[in-house]
């Protein structure tokens, strides 16, 4: 490791990551090199971001070009990538209109911030409150932190943004209780990724919606982790045959560039009118190019069902690690996005594996999340699942 740029790092970047002891240098594919040219296979993909995988070569000629022509100008001028990227997220999905942003968390901000405005323009002030679920992430801005259901991530940020409600995900009696008519909307993950890669039961969303409908409250999407393809279909909620009234991406839409986006039906978008909400980043030409042709590499190389068929492969190997080793406790998930649940700390595992040449996380203490690249093949399913063999034998 380059001891030098690790103490540079650790004496000016604010400690608010536990690093792990590597200096990443290279990556292609699901490939990662360090400073020392040892190779790791990469089952983190940046959490659920490189679903092209790295350095993907159609990517980079994409980003070389516009870098040639224009990086940024301000939102008052129109630029062709945005309005391309804008037109091909509302023709593949339920929305009229895009908001883009940096981050997913600026486009959860924006979601929260139009629907409350939705209600205030239709004369309804007092219905503001947002309920979200428990174990649910949502950001580490101050709105989308109240808006999180981990207590843990909250402390020491006191007082948050008032107007917030938690119910059990997957427990649509709780939701019903906790629905009024001071509810301007629901927000939910259709898998919660960070809150241990949690699925819903195959009705649950289809009873959220219908539950939304009837309360005339708004039904809102974080598709941030769970979105482009990652959990086999393009957006996570078409496999529950439910649309939302808004939905937010991020992430793997720009394959590690940084990039948001807030889409929303015209009725409900049309609360953003000019000076609503504003942002001088989002959208920039470089960004909006590069994520146009990450959404047509999704689309042409079918990566949404690759991701299908390869998580169905991946958890049935899984399950039969779990049938040999009594500390799996469960297997979980939808596509290319895999919770393993331990009975131990897994933070363990997580090194064992590392010093085996794999790359992977843990979340939730005993949750290990397993979310590589959608371009990885069954063979380096496979040497991960045989790592895991033998790291569980020694634990």
């Amino acid at each position: 490791m380059s001891h030098s740029l690790v103490e540079i790092a650790d004496r000016s970047i604010a400690a608010t990551y536990a690093r792990y002891p590597l200096m990443l240098v290279r990556g292609q594919g699901a490939t990662l090199w360090d400073d020392k040219g040892r190779a790791y296979t990469d089952f983190v993909a940046g959490i659920a971001v490189c679903n092209l995988g790295h350095c993907h070569k159609r990517l980079v000629a994409a980003l070389q070009e516009q870098a040639a022509k224009l990086w940024h100008v301000s939102n008052l001028f129109y630029t062709g990538p945005q309005a391309e990227l804008a037109a091909w997220l509302v023709d593949h999905c339920f929305a009229e209109r895009v908001f883009f942003a940096n981050s997913g968390a600026e486009a959860n901000e924006a979601a929260i911030k139009l629907a409350r405005k939705y209600f205030k323009d239709r004369g309804r002030p007092r219905r503001y409150e947002i309920v979200s679920m428990e174990l649910s992430f949502h950001g580490r801005t101050m709105a989308t932190l109240s808006a999180t259901g981990q207590d843990k991530i909250k402390q020491g940020f006191d007082p948050l943004l008032e107007g917030f409600r938690f119910v059990p995900f997957n427990d649509i009696e709780a939701l019903r209780k906790a629905v009024n008519s001071s509810t301007c909307a629901v927000l939910l993950e259709p898998v919660q990724g960070e809150g241990g890669v949690n699925c819903p039961a195959p009705e649950y969303l289809q009873q959220v919606r219908a539950l939304c409908d009837e309360q005339g409250c708004l039904l809102i999407f974080d598709e941030v982790q769970t979105g482009m393809g990652r959990c086999g279909s393009l957006f996570a909620h078409r496999q529950f045959g439910v649309e939302p009234d808004i939905m937010t991406l991020a992430k793997a839409l720009g394959n590690g560039l940084p990039i948001g986006a807030m889409l929303a039906s015209e009725k409900v978008a049309a609360s953003f009118g000019a000076g609503a909400h504003a942002t001088t980043f989002g959208g920039s030409p470089l960004v909006t190019a590069v994520a146009l042709e990450v959404c047509r590499l999704i689309e042409q190389e079918d990566l949404a069902q690759r991701a299908a068929e390869l998580g169905k492969y991946f958890r049935e190997g899984l399950r039969r690690l779990q049938e040999k080793h009594p500390l799996i406790v469960d297997v979980r998930g939808r596509g290319l996005l895999v919770g393993v649940e331990l009975g131990i700390e897994g933070a363990k595992v997580v090194d064992a594996c590392r010093q085996r040449g794999f790359l992977i996380n843990c979340i939730q203490d005993r949750v290990l999340r397993l979310a590589p690249p959608l371009v990885i093949g069954r063979a380096e399913i496979d040497a991960l699942l045989e790592c895991l063999d033998e790291v569980l034998s020694e634990v």
